[in-house]
């Protein structure tokens, strides 16, 4: 189950546009399970070792860089949202409104 799971986030993360971030929670939600936002958290913290997942375009609901410390160097994830048009300061995506993607909007269930 789990693993199915986790399979369904790397689904939705490798729809985000290049650019666009969204949160734990928003595709839990999208999932349909709400309160699994720690969850999708998880799943993004083995998704480092699959190539084709964006995993630095997942947030937490402020903006915030929360899933920093699982890439291969402090700045990782920072830096890959600022080649994507990003600013970021102090871990925080700076009019992280204007890059927010919401997948129940965004994608048809």
């Amino acid at each position: 189950m789990k693993s199915q799971f986790f399979q369904d986030v790397y689904e939705v993360v490798k729809l985000i546009p290049k650019g666009k971030v969204t949160s734990y929670g928003a595709i839990a939600r999208y999932l349909g399970t709400t309160k699994s936002a720690r969850v999708v958290g998880w799943a993004m913290n083995n998704s480092h070792t699959l190539n084709n997942v964006p995993a630095h375009r997942v947030v937490n609901r402020d903006g915030l860089l929360t899933g920093k410390n699982h890439f291969p160097y402090p700045n990782a994830m920072k830096n890959l949202l600022e080649s994507e048009g990003m600013k970021i300061q102090k871990d925080k995506i700076i009019n992280f409104n204007s890059y927010y993607w919401d997948p129940i909007k965004e994608l048809e269930l």
